[in-house]
């Protein structure tokens, strides 16, 4: 498998790495004080820094006008991901787990899958095996990442693990109020929400917009706009959520807009311009897997038989996906084999020869005649 063909898999392997180490220490930032509102917002505003200059070198001859209609949809953009998805994500997190945000970002597949269904960006068609595939496969992914949140199962003592247990358990049991319980489910949900509505508008701006540095930093220069009106709404009066302090919050920022935003919708919007928005979404799954298995090596926690099972369900899932998708490409774009070709009938080209016959100018019409061909005998 050439390079080329290995790159949008390698690009939302990434991905969901980079996520999974953004989960891990943004909890831990929020633990310890980060304000989520200035967080979505300095991230967005680091993103677009970061990422105009390579826009303004890489994209300053092909770049397409901003139309009223584009502009719109980079607005709508800047809201629906930077400041919507990102600020209820982080508040639920804040509210619930991490373990129980992660988890439920594994539907935003199946979420994202209606939507491309029902906008056309995904060639969906019931009576063949390979749309099926993507069906199942998108919905196994899910249930894979439910069986890691669910199933707990004996733990699977590892070496770097011993002894880790008791603490870690006693480090995770935190009170968690019902009510507060409730309104962080529905936070992170209506989050998932507005992320899978993300893809579906950065899959239909990049048709009209087909420059992804240009877009990326559109949208983060949008988000950390809208962001900051909304911070200066939510936190009236109070001066101190806009202070940096060399701390982790700070760590978590950077990263989040160098990595996460900045480097995270580029690649997005490349692998969505050749596979769509339901193939970046599908590989959210795994950062569950990524997580677990972070968790174990970083954080010493310790793994059960659940998360295992589940990890195994998920890549089940995905190659589903993988496999469906696969088909759909080989069947858009058909090859055409030379000893296949039909013979040509026999045919006659009409020929006009112009000259001059005694002074005058004389038109002659002759055919040549083109007989059969014949190809490898036939």
């Amino acid at each position: 498998m050439q390079f080329e063909t290995l790159k949008p898999y390698l690009y939302v392997i990434f991905l969901q790495f980079g996520n999974a180490g953004l989960v891990i220490i943004a909890k831990a930032a929020l633990n310890h004080g980060m304000n989520h509102y200035t967080f979505a917002t300095y991230r967005n505003l680091i993103a677009a820094l970061v990422i105009a200059p390579f826009a303004l070198i890489f994209e300053r001859k092909g770049r397409p006008k901003v139309t009223f209609s584009i502009f719109l949809k980079i607005m709508l953009l800047g809201f629906l991901e930077p400041v919507v998805d990102q600020n209820l994500y982080y508040a639920g997190m804040k509210y619930t787990t991490a373990t129980f945000a992660v988890a439920m970002t594994n539907i935003i597949p199946a979420m994202t899958f209606l939507m491309a269904w029902v906008c056309r960006l995904e060639k969906v068609n019931i009576k063949k095996i390979h749309s099926i595939g993507k069906i199942v496969g998108t919905l196994v992914t899910v249930g894979g990442a439910m069986i890691m949140t669910i199933v707990v199962g004996p733990t699977i003592g590892l070496p770097w693990t011993k002894g880790s247990t008791t603490a870690h358990q006693q480090q995770s049991t935190t009170h968690v109020s019902p009510g507060d319980n409730i309104k962080g489910s529905m936070m992170v949900i209506a989050g998932c929400l507005s992320w899978s509505c993300f893809y579906i508008v950065q899959a239909i701006t990049l048709k009209s917009y087909p420059a992804e540095l240009s877009l990326t930093t559109l949208i983060c220069a949008a988000g950390a706009l809208q962001g900051g009106i909304v911070t200066v709404i939510a936190e009236k009066g109070n001066n101190s959520a806009w202070k940096l302090q060399l701390d982790a919050g700070l760590v978590t920022m950077v990263y989040g807009g160098v990595i996460c935003s900045g480097l995270g919708y580029y690649l997005s919007g490349i692998v969505m311009k050749a596979k769509g928005p339901v193939f970046v979404t599908s590989f959210n799954p795994l950062c569950m897997v990524i997580v677990a298995i972070l968790g174990s090596i970083v954080l010493a926690e310790s793994l059960n038989l659940g998360r295992v099972v589940g990890a195994v369900v998920i890549v089940s899932g995905l190659y589903l996906v993988i496999w469906g998708k696969s088909k759909d490409e080989s069947q858009s774009t058909p090859k055409c084999d030379p000893n296949e070709l039909p013979p040509v009938d026999h045919q006659e080209i009409p020929m006009t020869i112009t000259g001059t016959r005694f002074g005058k100018l004389d038109n002659d019409a002759v055919a040549i005649a083109i007989p059969p061909t014949k190809i490898n005998g036939k």
